[in-house]
């Protein structure tokens, strides 16, 4: 009987090792994949942040150039008005004053 009381204790101790071997490598699996997963966020995050920056500066880069081309084709918008004007400010005063005393 005691023999089998003793195989009985060496077998609960046995399993009980395991158990506690199984839990500790449980916890280091957590572990590193804690780390993995970590280090996965942290690149996939830089990763992000890099392609935002770069459609922000694409973004930023073609914003200056259309406003560029814009205030380049108002400025010459004016310089023919103003052209026009300094040419022909006269007619246009003499056909004002032709339209008024017409009436």
């Amino acid at each position: 009987m005691d023999s089998i009381i003793n195989k009985l204790t060496e077998i609960e101790s046995a399993a009980s090792a395991i158990v506690q071997h199984a839990e500790a490598e449980k916890s280091a699996l957590d572990e590193k994949f804690d780390k993995k997963r970590m280090d996965f966020d942290k690149e996939l995050e830089a990763d992000t942040q890099r392609q935002i920056q770069e459609i922000r500066d694409k973004l930023d880069a073609e914003t200056s150039r259309i406003l560029s081309g814009q205030s380049q084709e108002s400025q010459d918008e004016l310089n023919a008005l103003q052209k026009e004007y300094d040419e022909k400010h006269s007619d246009y005063a003499h056909e004002i004053l032709r339209r008024i005393t017409e009436v």
